[in-house]
C-alpha cells in the first residue's frame, strides 16, 4: 500500500501526530494535536534517578539505531490499549524506509531489551512510543538518545503527551504557541541520528 510520505512528514512538521482509534474494530488513523506538548529537555534540565546512573556505569546495554525497527514498533504496540494499529505500523514502516522514522534501541547481547520509536525532521525528534523487555532498558535508551541528540545538534525532543515517567526525566509542557516556535527553529536545522 502506498502512502503519501511527504504529506505525512508535513503533518508532523506542522505539529500534528498520528494516532489510531483505540475502539475495537475501528482501525482509522487520524491527525491529532494537543494544547500542551510534553518536551524532554536537551539541556541541563534533563535528569534521571541515581539508581539509573548505576545501571549506566555498569554498561549493561549496548545501543543501536534502526537495527530492529519493526520489533521496536511491535514492542510499542504491545499493550492492552494502543494507538499503534496495524495501519499505523505500516505507515511507520513506510516512513522508516523513506528515512524519517527511526528506532533507538538497547540490547543485551543479541536480545532486544527496549527502545524508542520516533520521527526525525531537521533538528526535531518526535517520540512516538517506547517499550522495554528488560527492566531499565527504555530508561537507558532515553538517556543515550538525549546524549546522541545533543551531540548531533538537535533542538527539540517532542514526547507529545506528558506522563509521570517522562516527568522523572525533567520533561515539561509547552503551550501550543511556544511549541510551534520551538518546532519552527528545530526544523530549520539539518541533523541526523545516524
Amino acid at each position: 500500500m502506498e502512502y503519501d510520505i511527504p504529506a505525512i512528514v508535513q503533518g508532523y512538521a506542522r505539529g500534528y501526530f498520528l494516532m489510531a482509534n483505540e475502539e475495537p474494530g475501528n482501525s482509522d488513523v487520524g491527525w491529532y494535536s494537543s494544547r500542551e506538548r510534553a518536551i524532554v529537555p536537551l539541556d541541563d534540565r534533563f535528569r534521571y534517578p541515581r539508581s539509573l546512573r548505576r545501571v549506566l556505569h555498569q554498561e549493561r546495554f549496548g545501543i543501536a539505531v534502526n537495527r530492529a525497527f519493526e520489533y521496536v514498533v511491535e514492542g510499542g504496540a504491545d499493550r492492552e490499549t494502543t494507538w499503534i494499529s496495524p495501519k499505523l505500523k505500516r505507515i511507520y514502516t513506510a516512513l522508516h524506509q523513506a528515512g524519517w522514522a527511526h528506532s533507538f534501541e538497547t540490547w543485551q547481547g543479541d536480545r532486544l531489551a527496549g527502545g524508542i520509536l520516533g520521527i526525525a525532521i531537521g533538528g526535531a525528534f518526535i517520540g512516538e512510543s517506547m517499550f522495554y523487555r528488560v527492566p531499565e532498558a527504555s530508561k537507558v535508551a532515553m538517556v543515550k538518545l538525549v546524549e546522541r541528540m545533543r551531540e548531533r545538534g538537535f533542538m527539540l525532543f517532542d514526547a507529545q503527551l506528558m506522563n509521570p515517567h517522562l516527568a522523572r526525566f525533567g520533561a515539561y509542557t509547552l503551550n501550543e504557541k511556544k511549541y510551534q516556535r520551538m518546532l519552527a527553529r528545530a526544523l530549520a536545522r539539518h541533523c541526523s541520528l545516524l
